[in-house]
């Protein structure tokens, strides 16, 4: 009966997809397979499906969605779906899904491949043999073996990068700031900071995604960090290097040579990269193989199945943030509070998780607080992962990272009607926060670490550990005012008089991060930060 149900759905495929993609479809659905097709043709015929998928070629606009009545949902057989209006999507209700996992192996290899070519200058070589040389003086390489590969980043990718490494006798660092020691040690992989990293590799490999925190993540003043004669290799994102600083650095010979796959502009065009005989490019072919094209469409296939069939799915990019309405009647106020806590926590104190605990006390412990548990995963994860976290992947990510999750719930409490407390754990060290919820919509933050603090969340804040003592407060609004920051509020939370306390500054505006560096280095301050919540998140 479930078949014939959906043997009735319409699907339009509006992009190449493997074989093996198309036929798992059409075991269930009508598909299409219209490829080719301008934005208004597709505009045109969108209202007949009830699925769309595509890899990079169609652009999936907000005016293509909103053509898509019946549309339930659309897949990218890939990781990326930066071709699709996913906030136009969301707001529709349509579910975006990806293929996360289905390149992973073929980025990995394509990886291995350039530092094996980088170090045996083998694209070059190859070049001069066919131009009728036989110079084999200038093409004398490296060994890897023994050699110290850098990792920034070991997700999925990079996690398989350094276990093929391995099987080439290079030793491994990384620096990750959002992997356990513990998920880290399991892996043969030496965590160290992104200093040593820089001054200690033979070889550095770039596993990130990209975002306004990490552009230029190899700048200028990382590349003159760099330990003399070292390769880099970059098949994640463009952006993450600042390529004239790279070109620079090759031509003075501080960096041996390097590999790129991925640019700030693709195609690449005008760079003084290609000028460099030191220098490997590929236009974006890390996933370009005929297994990953395989892998994604089938994942993407299995995973719009899924949806169709109202059955749960794992890589959905923009799930509702809410599970079903009728699981949540008792603990819905809380939702947006938990989520809050652990996009808090995570801005604050950042770094790696390896357990977290939730204390639940009063009125709250007598209610099924498995949704609030996630929903405080959920932005705790976010700050973390370079991908969407929702109800569904949530759990499954925390178990890959071997984050460990644990409620605990009381009755007793002092002070509130209901008390929630996030306990986490990194390493030897353990962060607290406690909050708690006024008339199911007014949000507070009453405890940070050991100081207690009335504090209802804004969309900008500033909290600095300070030392108590006068005339400090007046010196931060004193520079704040001169940046034309606007203070909407403060609230002080201290152990005694004269003592540390912690400060959080409500302002109208985002404080980049040369300000807060310069708010950091007045006497008296410990150390700054500045958290962001969305409008989403304060119900705005």
């Amino acid at each position: 009966m479930l078949h014939e149900v959906i043997s009735l759905i319409n699907i339009l495929v509006s992009d190449p997809l493997s074989k093996e993609g198309l036929e798992l479809l059409k075991e269930e659905a009508t598909v299409d397979v219209v490829t080719d097709l301008d934005e208004n043709a597709l505009e045109e015929i969108i209202g007949n499906y009830h699925a769309l998928i595509v890899r990079s070629g169609t652009e999936v606009t907000g005016s293509l969605i909103e053509k898509g009545d019946n549309l339930q949902v659309i897949g990218r057989a890939g990781v990326g779906v930066d071709n699709i209006d996913v906030e136009k999507a969301t707001e529709k209700g349509i579910m975006v899904i990806n293929s996360p996992d289905g390149n992973t192996i073929s980025a990995a290899e394509h990886t291995v491949a350039m530092l094996a070519s980088l170090a045996r200058n083998i694209p070059a070589a190859n070049y001069s043999v066919k131009e009728g040389k036989w110079d084999r003086k200038s093409f004398t390489g490296v060994e890897l073996n023994n050699k110290i590969l850098g990792l920034f980043g070991i997700g999925r990718i990079g996690s398989d990068v350094a276990r093929r490494a391995r099987a080439m006798g290079m030793k491994t660092l990384a620096h990750d700031p959002h992997i356990s020691a513990k998920s880290a040690s399991k892996m043969d992989i030496k965590l160290v900071s992104k200093e040593e990293l820089l001054q200690k590799a033979d070889f550095i490999s770039l596993h990130m995604p990209i975002s306004s925190a990490v552009y230029h993540f190899l700048g200028k003043e990382e590349l003159d960090q760099v330990k003399e004669g070292v390769r880099i290799i970059n098949c994640a994102r463009g952006g993450l290097i600042d390529e004239p600083a790279l070109a620079e650095a090759l031509r003075e010979g501080k960096v041996a040579g390097a590999a790129l796959d991925v640019f700030e502009e693709e195609p690449l065009g005008s760079s003084p990269l290609k000028e460099l005989n030191n220098v490997i490019l590929t236009p974006h072919l890390a996933a370009s193989t005929e297994e990953a094209q395989i892998n994604v469409a089938v994942q993407v296939a299995e995973e719009a199945l899924r949806v169709l069939r109202g059955e749960p799915v794992i890589s959905a990019v923009n799930v509702p943030d809410l599970p079903p309405p009728g699981t949540l009647k008792e603990v819905k106020p809380y939702l947006s509070l938990m989520r809050l806590l652990g996009s808090f926590y995570i801005q604050l104190y950042g770094g790696s998780v390896d357990e977290i605990e939730l204390y639940y006390q009063g009125e709250i412990a007598n209610k099924k607080v498995s949704p609030l548990t996630t929903s405080c995963l959920i932005g705790i994860l976010q700050g973390m992962v370079g991908e969407e976290v929702n109800f569904v992947n949530a759990p499954f990510i925390a178990n890959r990272r071997d984050i460990d999750v644990r409620e605990v719930s009381s009755t007793n409490v002092e002070n509130y009607a209901s008390l929630i407390t996030l306990k986490v754990r990194e390493g030897e060290e353990t962060n607290t926060i406690s909050a708690t919820l006024f008339n199911d919509n007014d949000m507070r933050i009453v405890r940070i670490g050991k100081y207690s603090i009335d504090l209802s969340p804004s969309r900008y804040m500033l909290l600095c550990l300070l030392t108590d003592k006068p005339g400090i407060i007046g010196k931060i609004a004193t520079l704040l005012g001169k940046e034309d920051i606007n203070i909407a509020s403060m609230q002080v939370g201290r152990e005694f008089v004269g003592g540390k306390a912690v400060m959080v500054l409500q302002v109208d505006d985002a404080i980049q991060a040369g300000l807060l560096q310069r708010v950091k280095v007045l006497d008296g301050i410990l150390d700054t930060y500045f958290i962001e919540l969305s409008p989403k998140l304060l119900n705005l």
